[in-house]
């Protein structure tokens, strides 16, 4: 039996799902459909199951996204074999060599199973039995890419043309004879029309040693990075943070360019389980439960005379009438209306909000923290009003802050605070005032989660008006509250 390791890459901002998603907190990590629904970050870990001979999975992600890691594995039950934080984006080569080399560590047959974390398939069964499958192929040194059948002239995707079949797997795994980049209308309906190539899924299934290899004659600064990040990687509350100097001075290179378009290696296996990279919205409209005209509405809307389109409000109600082919998702701090034919253009709006300096392509008014969230209710001239949310266990960072004062009020559960040497339980429909320089510390040491009503006043309110002490989170002093 093969020891296959999932290889969850968590690294991406999925800026064409602005404004849901944001680079603090991006698509993986979002519940697009219902609460009910899992994020697409938890549908990957679920999909390859220990219990179903899998070994446990390696996760990569930046720092900023760490804890939001931490609460999907231990919301299900999950104890990875590592949680890799990169400490620069250095694209997917660098990350897998890194994976490659964990999975090494534990076993000298390791077979990697790298998926990202945002994609979704629809019958996990038969992605497990196809992973199972690949990996017979992996085994024999081999670099598997899962193909998926076109459906349609996509240029958003590379297209692998598939050549002989590989002794010993029944027709079910082939060579790969050529790649090619993302196609124009064109050239990608003669594609569509020929009928021999497929779309590049960005899963794979590699021999870890292969890939070393492969990454070693064709790209050794690659591998001479990861194994530096590695050697001076440190432990971190369970995360393994790589050294910094080390995996920078790896190329920002992909997998593909580095090592899959160029080694001899390379074989691919059909795959044909519901498979999509949800990279915009109309993609995320195709597989959305829809009404008999086309559209999904999530929240109040009201339609009149109106089809095929994909709405999401948190707030206020949408009404439209006389409109087809329109995604309308609305925020309490931003609006897209865009054609669904130009949501692949949602990132270069993200990119004129980022030359801008403007927060909303970075985060919510709703901010996740270890502890919990904090979100903004109002703001005006030298006052904010925020809404703390303290989960069981949760710790503010002992913090002073020079420009303003706080009032507190605890509209559930119960709070220990710490103001200067005085410690409190502080109750529901009780209140305590923090003046401005006076440290200060919020706990939650019940079973309930803490709702705070926190009203800032001063000259300056931003997130960066703090002074931190004591933080059990480990966080870095731009890591604010």
């Amino acid at each position: 039996m093969n020891d296959i390791y999932p290889v969850i890459l968590s690294g991406g901002s999925g800026t064409r799902l602005w404004p849901l998603s944001r680079s603090m907190y991006p698509k993986q990590f979002i519940r697009f459909f219902s609460s009910q629904n899992g994020s697409f970050l938890s549908a990957a870990l679920t999909r390859l199951r220990q219990a179903s001979g899998f070994k446990a999975p390696i996760l990569l992600c930046n720092n900023d996204h760490r804890f939001l890691i931490r609460e999907e594995v231990e919301r299900l039950g999950i104890d990875p074999l590592a949680i890799v934080l990169e400490p620069v984006a250095r694209n997917t080569a660098p990350a897998i060599a890194v994976a490659a080399l964990v999975a090494l560590e534990a076993s000298p047959k390791a077979i990697l199973a790298v998926m990202p974390s945002d994609h979704v398939v629809k019958d996990d069964t038969l992605f497990a039995d196809a992973v199972k499958r690949a990996a017979d192929v992996a085994a024999t040194g081999r670099l598997v890419l899962f193909g998926i059948k076109p459906t349609e002239p996509h240029t958003g995707y590379g297209y692998i043309k598939q050549g002989r079949p590989l002794a010993g797997f029944d027709g079910r795994a082939f060579t790969v004879e050529s790649f090619a980049e993302k196609p124009d209308r064109a050239t990608a309906e003669a594609y569509l029309a020929a009928g021999d190539r497929s779309w590049n899924s960005g899963i794979f299934v590699l021999n870890a040693r292969t890939f070393l290899d492969e990454i070693e004659r064709l790209h050794p600064e690659i591998l001479h990075a990861a194994r530096a990040a590695l050697a001076g990687a440190k432990e971190d509350l369970g995360f393994l943070r790589l050294d910094k100097n080390g995996f920078a001075a790896a190329p920002n290179i992909s997998v593909d360019y580095a090592v899959m378009e160029k080694t001899e290696a390379a074989a691919v296996l059909p795959l044909d389980v519901g498979w999509n990279d949800v990279g915009s919205w109309s993609s995320l409209w195709d597989i959305a439960p829809r009404d008999d005209v086309g559209n999904f509405v999530k929240g109040e809307a009201v339609l009149e005379d109106t089809s095929d389109c994909f709405i999401h409000s948190e707030k206020a109600i949408v009404s439209t009438i006389g409109v087809k082919d329109l995604v309308i998702v609305d925020t309490p701090d931003a609006l897209l209306v865009a054609d669904k034919s130009r949501t692949q253009d949602v990132s270069k709006i993200v990119q004129r909000l980022r030359q801008s300096n403007r927060k909303e392509q970075e985060q919510h008014l709703r901010n996740y923290r270890p502890w919990g969230y904090f979100e903004t209710l109002n703001i005006g001239p030298r006052f904010q009003v925020k809404l703390l949310h303290v989960k069981p266990g949760g710790v503010l960072s002992m913090q002073m802050h020079h420009h303003r004062s706080e009032h507190w009020v605890v509209v559930q559960g119960t709070a220990r605070v710490v103001i200067g040497e005085r410690e409190q339980l502080v109750r529901e429909n009780e209140s305590v005032y923090i003046v401005a320089t006076q440290w200060h510390r919020l706990e939650n040491p019940g079973k309930v989660p803490v709702e705070i009503i926190e009203v800032q006043i001063g000259s300056y309110l931003g997130e960066d008006d703090i002074l931190r002490t004591d933080d059990i989170y480990h966080r870095a002093p731009e890591e604010t509250k």
